[in-house]
């Protein structure tokens, strides 16, 4: 039986974006993969997807276990790794398949998320503008988005489906949310902190082409785009054709954004906010030129590759 993976999906994203950009491959210095939906227990999934990729034995390869805060993350972690080092170019691979944690059963999740991931190539330039973030956690809340089955804290969790306390069915090695504590967290932590980050960069809603934010759910984009008071059309929206897409909604949502408004003319600017499992946030702002962003691919490749052969 054959498995698209979260691997699969970024590497297809990584291919496209080395070819269409004509980039040697000896000069990616740093790999970074984060997802939740890795290949493996171990090794790194980043360690495969070098491979796959053929990229240079000088290159470091890693991942980052986040979600829907993990493309701001990651951003924050490659651009402190370039600044204190002779690395001048990188690769934030983003993605999750949420399907393999998901129980079809469960009315709470199972509509909601889909299965993506993105490549993103960073540059050194000496002559760019600093990039700002501000990235927050509350691991009080760790329990809010869980599966809590499969790894080493209950490895012999059940794979049993059967029907919880909230009347939804899932296994233990399901995923699970609280969707009341989540939403919560959201409305409140993520407004305040978007303000806050805007202070400190001397800023205005006004000075933002748009504000891409995590894909979570429709009326929580309309909430924070509220309390903002930033009017909605300044609020791209992905997940009505691709659902919540975990860590790679952001970059899918400014590819979505940039097709069906064919932004051409300028550079613009993006306030971009991750939120949700951890629990944890992050803002940070961006220039991006329409030339920079590639149309969004679908794939049904995967690797043939399953591990030892033993027996």
């Amino acid at each position: 039986k054959t498995v698209q993976t979260a691997s699969d999906l970024c590497f297809v994203a990584a291919r496209d974006l080395l070819d269409a950009k004509k980039i040697d491959k000896d000069t990616i210095g740093a790999l970074m993969f984060v997802t939740q939906t890795p290949d493996y227990k171990l090794p790194a999934t980043a360690c495969v997807l070098h491979k796959r990729l053929g990229l240079s034995k000088n290159c470091l390869a890693y991942d980052i276990n986040l979600g829907c805060s993990g493309y701001v993350y990651g951003l924050q972690t490659l651009f402190a790794l370039m600044q204190t080092s002779n690395i001048r170019r990188a690769l934030l691979l983003v993605g999750d398949t949420m399907s393999k944690i998901l129980s079809t059963e469960d009315r709470s999740a199972a509509m909601l998320f889909g299965d993506a991931g993105s490549a993103t190539l960073l540059e050194k330039n000496e002559e760019a503008l600093p990039v700002n973030f501000a990235c927050r956690t509350d691991g009080k809340g760790y329990r809010a988005i869980i599966t809590q089955g499969g790894a080493c804290r209950n490895p012999s969790a059940s794979t049993l489906k059967t029907e919880w306390g909230d009347g939804n069915v899932r296994s233990e090695c399901d995923l699970f949310m609280n969707g009341v504590d989540v939403f919560n967290f959201t409305i409140s932590e993520v407004p305040t902190l978007i303000k806050e980050f805007m202070t400190k960069e001397n800023s205005i809603s006004e000075n933002y082409d748009y504000f891409v934010m995590h894909q979570a759910n429709l009326f929580i984009l309309k909430q924070i785009a509220k309390k903002l008071k930033v009017p909605t059309e300044k609020v791209p929206v992905s997940l009505d054709e691709f659902g919540n897409t975990s860590s790679a909604s952001i970059p899918i949502t400014i590819a979505k954004l940039y097709k069906e408004t064919a932004l051409t003319d300028k550079a613009n600017k993006f306030l971009l906010a991750g939120f949700g499992v951890g629990l944890s946030w992050a803002i940070t702002s961006i220039m991006l030129s329409p030339e920079a962003v590639l149309p969004i691919i679908t794939s049904d490749e995967h690797y043939l590759d399953g591990g030892i052969l033993h027996g």
